[in-house]
């Protein structure tokens, strides 16, 4: 496909990254003129235009925009009926995006994370998906979502991801290193299968694993992650 990116940030690129090896022609802004001229450096199948370049060279255009900056930066260029829009932008809702791209077609809301650049990554996605999947699945996991509601319900539970990674690198603090070993751990304890089998093998009488857990439920671990949760869904 010819793919285009308006925006050049650290997500935008991990996509690109995940995508180029795959060989479509890709055309990034050049809004970040470093990461633009990067992503050409490494890869022959990616090139780097202005805004309206990216949309004349693209059946795909995916808008890795902030949302408050999508009414100036899209308000002046001129899209194609033939076209379709992915964005990245979870605050701004579907309907909104294709107001500012018609005639192309606002055909999904697309939240890629990191990983995506080597693959094995989830992909949070909503509206027609059909695009977002021809384009990264298998290599990775395109979630679909059923509505905006539910949408906004998994970026506040997603966000268990910060504290997480944060746990891991205070344990490595504190252990003087190993961060490796923890994060190959955690991660692949993780992918092997559903939290709660898992939590009932780690929970021997005694043992390391149990203490700390308990250790940390007693100090409100649990309660603080949900008052958190209510207050980024709007619940408290």
């Amino acid at each position: 496909m010819r793919v285009g990116f308006l925006g050049t940030g650290s997500i935008a690129e991990a996509v690109v990254r995940g995508l180029a090896p795959s060989g479509h022609q890709i055309t990034v802004s050049e809004r970040n003129a470093l990461r633009a001229a990067r992503l050409a450096g490494d890869f022959a199948n990616v090139s780097v235009a202005g805004n309206q370049g990216v949309v004349e060279a693209s059946e795909v255009v995916f808008l890795g925009l902030m949302a408050e900056q999508a009414a100036e930066v899209l308000g002046g260029l001129r899209f194609r009926d033939d076209q379709r829009v992915v964005s990245f932008m979870a605050g701004m809702p579907l309907e909104d995006v294709a107001a500012l791209v018609a005639p192309a077609r606002a055909e999904a809301v697309m939240l890629p994370y990191p990983g995506i650049a080597e693959g094995g990554s989830p992909i949070l996605a909503l509206g027609d998906v059909g695009v977002i999947e021809a384009l990264f699945a298998p290599a990775n996991t395109v979630y679909r979502l059923r509505d905006a509601a539910e949408l906004e319900a998994y970026l506040c539970a997603q966000a268990v991801l910060s504290p997480a990674v944060q746990m891991v690198g205070v344990a490595a603090e504190w252990l003087g290193g190993g961060e490796a070993f923890l994060r190959h751990l955690v991660g692949s304890s993780l992918m092997s299968g559903e939290c709660q089998p898992m939590l009932d093998a780690l929970n021997t009488e005694g043992g390391y694993n149990q203490r700390l857990r308990q250790h940390m439920e007693v100090a409100g671990m649990r309660e603080a992650l949900c008052e958190g949760l209510d207050r980024l869904a709007g619940k408290g």
